[in-house]
């Protein structure tokens, strides 16, 4: 395919500008290049043709099974899209007086209790602008804290070691130390090893649950208990919030605060770049600590105001309102009978897909799972050589989008399935129809796995070298390469 560049040709343009009738303005030389840019000239035809080959490469959930699922890309209806762009919302600025934008405000209040009540927290900030920043002001609430009660010896946050890769980062970005516990054979946080990691220098615990496995912990009383015993704070990662939204809440859990992903729970998908939006939830003792501005109401008059001992910014200006309207359209859609339809729904699709592969990929874990599961691919890998990867670079030629691969950590040949809950039985039929077919290409050897995919764009790529040194950047030396 060629790029936009090699299309080009001098002279040719999409819009032809009525001449200019005003006086033109030209700008110092010291602002103006020393050369113009080069930028593509195309005609307007060439141009749509470009874009739409362009998407008839891309891959979505218009397209097949994309069982990436809640984490990344699930169905968002494109109402919601197009709520959002309404000019009210979409038309206002950030400056404008409170009192011109209480439409945009209230949107923003009742989302925050909404959030509020499905996870069971007593204040909500929108303003982190993703999961990860939304992780970061968690434990600048924990840290806040903990210095308000003149407490500076708890240093460490415990984050179990079937963890999203974020949570230690995420510690470490906020002055803490990161401990490792163990999880059991159930694939929950192994209690005694958590028992024997708390302490005086416990500042909080990190945890999602269900956790990665797709693993609802059972004892999740008892560790929220120990840590608190401690001294410490929980922490709860909101990543796998949507197979229990409506149905259980962290905050009844223990959780003295949480982070809410909207881009992948409710309705935008992130996939991309983004934007994103990660809200936090947290407790009363943690309210004051939150970051400014926060929605108030009073005598139906919607204004912002600053907690008192606020970590301060997370973002500019109130977060990405954009995503924040989507997600109410979402949650008003839905109601309070339909976030918990949802979840359920979820659920039901991913322990009937893991059924489905039981026998021919072991499972990571015994028990049912809640929204994901992962299996083992690593008996296959040592029978026939082919690993997680080549199985996951096969299912592109079907064509079905891969699971997650090699996550969580501890399953070495991990491939992650999250069908989430608008997939139809028969779309989970055929997707396990492709596992097993791949299952006994592999160990009948009719199909050399390590060369799949064999009819997408793009076969193999060294990606050891484009991780290392990517080429990201077309230049017109590449044309005559």
């Amino acid at each position: 395919m060629k790029t936009i560049f090699e299309r080009s040709r001098p002279g040719r343009a999409t819009t032809l500008l009525p001449s200019c009738d005003v006086d033109e303005c030209t700008p110092d030389e010291a602002y103006c290049r020393a050369e113009r840019p080069r930028l593509p000239e195309v005609a307007e035809i060439d141009l749509g043709r470009h874009y739409a080959e362009l998407a008839r490469r891309a891959f979505g959930v218009c397209d097949g099974f994309y069982p990436l699922g809640s984490c990344t890309m699930k169905y968002n209806p494109r109402i919601n899209d197009e709520l959002a762009n309404l000019p009210g919302f979409a038309d206002v600025h950030p400056l404008q007086p409170q009192e011109s934008v209480q439409g945009c405000l209230e949107v923003m209040a009742r989302t925050a209790e909404v959030l509020g009540e499905i996870c069971g927290m007593d204040a909500v900030t929108l303003q982190p602008a993703a999961g990860a920043q939304g992780e970061y002001t968690g434990l600048l609430l924990i840290r806040a804290f903990h210095a308000a009660a003149g407490d500076t010896t708890r240093t460490n946050i415990i984050v179990p070691d079937a963890a999203h890769g974020t949570n230690p980062a995420t510690a470490s970005m906020a002055g803490f130390k990161t401990v490792s516990v163990a999880s059991n054979d159930q694939g929950g946080v192994d209690v005694e090893a958590l028992r024997a990691a708390v302490g005086p220098d416990t500042a909080g615990l990190m945890l999602t649950n269900p956790n990665t496995l797709g693993v609802f912990d059972p004892n999740i009383l008892e560790i929220c208990a120990i840590v608190h015993e401690a001294g410490g704070l929980c922490y709860y990662d909101g990543a796998n919030l949507n197979p229990i939204m409506g149905i259980v809440r962290p905050g009844d859990m223990g959780f003295d605060c949480v982070h809410v992903n909207l881009h992948k729970t409710f309705s935008t998908p992130h996939g991309g770049g983004g934007p994103g939006s990660g809200p936090v939830g947290c407790k009363e003792h943690l309210r004051r600590f939150l970051p400014h501005p926060i929605v108030a109401c009073e005598n139906g008059v919607y204004r912002f105001e600053e907690p008192e001992a606020s970590v301060g910014r997370m973002k500019s200006f109130y977060g990405n309102f954009g995503v924040v309207v989507r997600a109410l359209a979402y949650l008003t859609t839905l109601g309070r009978e339909g976030v918990p339809q949802a979840a359920r729904a979820a659920v039901l699709n991913a322990n009937y897909l893991m059924h489905l592969l039981s026998d021919v990929f072991p499972l990571a874990t015994k028990a049912p799972c809640m929204h994901e599961f992962v299996v083992d691919v690593g008996p296959l890998k040592e029978q026939t050589g082919f690993a997680a990867i080549d199985v996951a670079k096969r299912i592109l030629d079907f064509p079905m989008h891969p699971p997650t691969m090699y996550f969580p950590l501890i399953v070495h040949e991990a491939l992650m399935f999250e069908p989430t809950e608008t997939e139809s039985r028969e779309t989970l039929d055929h997707a396990a129809d492709v596992m097993h077919r791949i299952y006994e290409e592999a160990v009948s050897g009719s199909v050399n796995l390590h060369q799949a995919p064999f009819d997408a764009v793009i076969g193999r790529p060294d990606e050891v070298q484009a991780a290392r040194h990517p080429h990201l950047r077309w230049t017109p030396d590449d044309a005559d390469a």
